[in-house]
Order: structure tokens, then sequence, then C-alpha cells
């Protein structure tokens, strides 16, 4: 059976030899053997690693990743864990929407001073009676779109 290099590995995925050998020793992956010094994987090993990046670019950390693995490597997702993933993310969501807003209407406000714009002022008090946060609170019921209610 022919196995992938971690140099094969690396060219497949972008993820560097350097975060190979670390999800190795926190037992993210496995290599299966080796090649001299140069560790060899087998090809699983690739969606393994894209599972493993999905799961970074939602937010979820690495031993919360470990932990969505069964005994035998193979996907375990906790759907309930995804289901709170997703509503903290619409909840980011809606509220990076908000910021966008109130950026784009600072560059294009044509008023002489932002301060003196209705529209601005209106803006940046909703900013700040609703926060960008990392927390896992809901967004206010003004929000929340009709889907969500």
């Amino acid at each position: 059976m022919h196995f992938l290099d971690i140099g094969e590995v690396v060219e497949r995925t972008g993820v560097p030899p350097s975060t190979l050998r670390y999800y190795e020793e926190i037992g993210l992956i496995r290599s299966v053997a080796r090649h001299g010094l140069r560790r060899q994987f087998d090809h699983d090993v690739l969606m393994k690693l894209s599972l493993i990046g999905m799961g970074k670019a939602a937010g979820f950390t690495l031993p919360e990743i470990s932990a969505m693995f069964g005994s035998d490597d193979r996907p375990d997702i906790p759907r309930d864990q995804l289901h709170a993933k997703a509503k903290e993310l619409e909840r980011q969501i809606i509220e990076l929407r908000m910021l966008r807003d109130v950026i784009r209407h600072v560059a294009d406000c044509p008023a002489p001073s932002h301060m003196e714009c209705p529209s601005f002022r209106k803006l940046l008090k909703s900013t700040t009676t609703a926060p960008v946060s990392r927390s896992p609170k809901p967004p206010p019921a003004r929000a929340r779109s009709a889907r969500q209610r």
C-alpha cells in the first residue's frame, strides 16, 4: 500500500509540517510508518485535515475537534454542538453586518461632521447597545431574522 509522505501531505493540504507534527503529538492525526526520518500517513489523513480545518474555521478549539473523532478515528460530531456553533456564527454575522453598515455610512456620510449626522448618531447608539463580542449570547430580538423567531 502506498502511504503519503509528510511532504505530500503538506503539498496537498497546505498544512505546514510543524502543524502536522503538533497534531500528531496531541493525537489529532497519526502517522502509520516512517521512510527514513520522514513520517508517512494513510490517505485518510487528507479528509481528517479538511475536517480539522473546517472545525478551526468555525471556531472550535483543537480539544473540541479532537473530541469529535471516535475511537476508530471516524468523525463522531455531536449535532447539538454544531447547532450551538451555527447560532453563534449567525449572531456574529448579524453583528458584523451592523458594523459594516456603520463603517460604510461613516465613509459615505455627506455631513460636515459625523456627530452632526442623525443617521450616524443612531447607528452609533445601536452599536453601543449591542457590542461585537464572542460571547454565546443570542442576538437582540430586534436583530433576529424572521427565520429565527
